[in-house]
C-alpha cells in the first residue's frame, strides 16, 4: 500500500464495493498542497479498481479544457465496453444516443470520434445545453446500463480546482442524482486545498456526498516508513541519522523524501546509506527538483507574477498578509489583487485564511530565493 496513505485507498475501494452492491458509497475529494500524493492515491485506487473489473474514468482537469470534452470520450469508452454484455446492451447503446446529444448541445468535438457510432441521438435528454442539467442526466443513463452489467464506474478526476463554478456544480448535482437512485456510479477526485471553498460554493449538499480528506506531510512514522521499506526489499539500509536528515531537510513531503532517498541511494557505496550520503546529495537532489518540480511552475508565470511571488518569498515561510506582501512588492494591495488572483487561479498560491496567502507548493519559497537571490532583477 501507500505509507500514510492507506486510509484512502481503504476508503475509497470501500465505497466502489458498496456502489456495486446498490448502496450508497460517500464519495471522497482529497485536498492538499502539491507533492503530497494525491495523484499516487488515485493512481492506486485506479489500480484496484481496474484489478477488481471495474469500469474507470481517470481524467486530469487543465485550464485549456471543459470538463464535458475531458469525459465524452472516456465516457464513450465506458458504454462500448458495457454494451458487450447482453444484459446490458439496450441501456448502454441507450447511453451511447444520450452521449452524442449531450456532446452535441455543448457544441464538444473530440477529434474525428463520432460520439454515439451509429446508435443515433436521443432526443430531449441531456441536450438542452446546460451542463447542470444534462450532466446528471446523462450519469444517470451511464449508471443504468453499469447496474445492468453488474459494475459500477468510477470517475476519478485529479487538479479539480480547475472547473469552473458551473462544472463543479454539475458534478455534485450529477452525484446526488446517483446517489438517490442508487446507480453504482462513484466520483473520486484530488485538488489544491483552494478547491474547498469552490466545492462549498457550487452546492450546499456538497459535504453530504463528499468527504474532504487533507492530504498533508508524512508523520516521521509514515516518512520512516516511505524511506526504508522500498530499500528494505533491495537489501539496502537507511540509517536512523540518514532518515532522520532526509526528513529533515523534507519536511516529510513524500516527493521530496522520493527525491532526496533516490540521489542518497545513488551517491552512496554500497548497502548502507548514511547521513553523510544525505548531505552529499543535497546539491543533486536540490538540483532534480528545482528542474522538475520547481521551475515548470515558475515558467507559467509573466514577469509581473514572478515579482509578485519574489516579493511574497521575500518573506520568508507564510502565510503572509496580502498588505505585507504587496508592500513587499512596492505596490498597493488593490494594485496587486488582479495578480493575486491570477496565480491563484493558475493554482499556485492560495488563501488559507481571507486576506492571507501561501504558496500551493511546499518549499516553493526557498525555490524563489535560490533562483533570484535579489530582486533588483525585477526593479
Amino acid at each position: 500500500m501507500i505509507a500514510g496513505r492507506d486510509d484512502l485507498v481503504t476508503t475509497a475501494t470501500l465505497a466502489l464495493r458498496r456502489a456495486r452492491g446498490g448502496l450508497h458509497g460517500k464519495s471522497f475529494i482529497a485536498v492538499g498542497l502539491r507533492g503530497v500524493g494525491k495523484t499516487v492515491v488515485l493512481n492506486k485506487v485506479q489500480e484496484l479498481a481496474e484489478d477488481d473489473k471495474y469500469h474507470v474514468i481517470f481524467v486530469e482537469a487543465h485550464d485549456d479544457a471543459s470538463l464535458p470534452k475531458l469525459l465524452i470520450p472516456q465516457l464513450r469508452t465506458a458504454l462500448l465496453r458495457m454494451s458487450s454484455s447482453a444484459a446490458a446492451r439496450e441501456l448502454a447503446h441507450r447511453g451511447l444516443r444520450v452521449l452524442r446529444s449531450f456532446a452535441k448541445s455543448l457544441n464538444v468535438k473530440v477529434g474525428d470520434i463520432e460520439v454515439g457510432l451509429d446508435f443515433g441521438e436521443e432526443i430531449g435528454l441531456a441536450d438542452s445545453g446546460d451542463i447542470t442539467n444534462d450532466l446528471p442526466e446523462l450519469l444517470q443513463v451511464v449508471g443504468q446500463a453499469a447496474k445492468a452489467r453488474g459494475t459500477a464506474l468510477a470517475i476519478m478526476i485529479d487538479e479539480l480546482q480547475y472547473l469552473s463554478a458551473t462544472e463543479l456544480s454539475a458534478l455534485v448535482m450529477a452525484v446526488h442524482r446517483v446517489s438517490q437512485r442508487g446507480l453504482p456510479i462513484v466520483v473520486l477526485g484530488a485538488g489544491l486545498p483552494q478547491l474547498l471553498a469552490k466545492m462549498g460554493d457550487s452546492k450546499s449538499y456538497a459535504e453530504r456526498l463528499f468527504d474532504f480528506p487533507r492530504v498533508e506531510a508524512l508523520s516521521d512514522a509514515d516518512a520512516t516508513t516511505a524511506i526504508t521499506e522500498p530499500a528494505r526489499r533491495q537489501g539496502v539500509l537507511f540509517t536512523e541519522g540518514a532518515v532522520n536528515e532526509i526528513i529533515r531537510v523534507t519536511k516529510g513531503y513524500p516527493y521530496f523524501l522520493q527525491e532526496w532517498g533516490f540521489v542518497s541511494w545513488n551517491i552512496a557505496r554500497g548497502d548502507q546509506i548514511t547521513q553523510d550520503d544525505v548531505e552529499r546529495a543535497r546539491p543533486e537532489a536540490i538540483r532534480r527538483l528545482d528542474e522538475s518540480f520547481f521551475r515548470m511552475r515558475l515558467e507559467r508565470m509573466t514577469p509581473t507574477e514572478r515579482k509578485y511571488i519574489a516579493a511574497m518569498a521575500s518573506l520568508g515561510p507564510g502565510p503572509h498578509l496580502s498588505g505585507d506582501i504587496a508592500k513587499a512588492y512596492g505596490a498597493k494591495v488593490s494594485t496587486v489583487a488582479p495578480l493575486r488572483s491570477s496565480l491563484i487561479a493558475k493554482g499556485m498560491i492560495w488563501s488559507p485564511a481571507y486576506g492571507s496567502t501561501d504558496f500551493t507548493v511546499p518549499l516553493f519559497d526557498d525555490f524563489i530565493r535560490r533562483e533570484f537571490p535579489s530582486r533588483q532583477a525585477f526593479d
